[in-house]
């Protein structure tokens, strides 16, 4: 297949790039700058110029195309408004541009769509109180297209996609502990949160695009529940710092945010048992301790 992806140049998408050339499809990618465009042609895709907000070249890459991956996101962050407001448009071009064919579109959410303080399944539906509910009206628009002629479906990224030069949330924690001198979790730190290694999210993409039924949700979680205080003991032993919890009053000071706060305080739990049932997905790549253990999160701290 010819496969235009939006996002192909960012952290996780050089991987569904490079996994779907290695399958033997063709890859457009979207490319918003020169870097980027380098950084599509160094994988062997062909770079496409544009952005999320230029809806002609959005239009046109996907009507050229046999299938679509959309991995971009636009915005700042804290204006959840205008992100969802982005994503959505984005995706009504591509969808619109696919309407009737039976081609393939897969889009990205995230899990933290779902309710938290239990493990959801992919049928359960996302929550409007969630923290990253501002990413629902995307998927809900991508998952619509099922019932206008496309092959539409959504895979629900976990909030860490862990793997070399990460620089989410783990990454932040590490970066933390280094500048407090202490590794912190909030409460009991019991809350889970998914994992999932990129190059297991790049397989799941690849199986997604070629087999997952029309209007599919699919959970991209590798690991259903970590519990944050396993991840801040691990990251306290390595640098050699006390573990210690903070209230959730104090969190916001101590990570930086209150946005940050939240995430660290989540539990959201979820289970990926259908999705790897539905599309044989077998995730074989290092767990999130298993990365904190063999990868590069301390080695680059200080870098980020």
């Amino acid at each position: 297949m010819h496969v235009f992806i939006t996002g192909g140049s960012g952290l996780t998408g050089p991987a569904v790039v490079s996994e779907l050339l290695a399958a033997g499809h063709r890859v457009t990618g979207l490319a918003r700058s020169t870097a980027s465009a380098d950084r599509l042609a160094q994988l062997g895709a062909e770079p496409f110029a544009g952005s999320l907000d230029d809806l002609d070249r959005l239009r046109a890459g996907a009507a050229a195309a046999d299938a679509v991956v959309h991995m971009a996101a636009g915005g700042e962050p804290g204006d959840w408004s205008g992100i969802t407001r982005r994503d959505v448009n984005a995706i009504e071009t591509l969808g619109t541009a696919l309407a009737g064919t039976g081609k393939p579109f897969v889009s990205t959410s995230g899990t933290m769509v779902m309710t938290p303080g239990r493990v959801s399944e992919e049928t359960d539906a996302p929550s409007g109180d969630a923290f990253a509910a501002y990413r629902i009206p995307g998927e809900q628009s991508c998952l619509g297209y099922a019932d206008r002629g496309v092959r539409s479906s959504v895979i629900r990224l976990a909030p860490t996609v862990h793997g070399p030069g990460d620089y989410g949330f783990v990454a932040m924690l590490v970066a933390t502990a280094r500048k407090t001198g202490v590794s912190a979790y909030i409460g009991d730190g019991a809350n889970r949160w998914p994992a999932v290694h990129r190059l297991d999210a790049a397989t799941l993409f690849r199986l997604a695009l070629e087999k997952a039924p029309a209007g599919t949700a699919l959970h991209g979680a590798a690991e259903s529940g970590i519990p944050l205080r396993d991840i801040a003991e691990k990251i306290g032993r390595t640098l050699d710092l006390p573990v210690v919890s903070v209230g959730l009053d104090e969190a916001s000071s101590h990570f930086g945010s209150a946005a940050l706060a939240l995430v660290f305080a989540a539990d959201v739990p979820v289970s990926s048992a259908r999705t790897r049932e539905l599309l044989g997905w077998t995730p074989s790549h290092h767990t999130l301790l298993e990365d904190l253990e063999h990868g590069d999160y301390f080695a680059v701290a200080d870098a980020r």
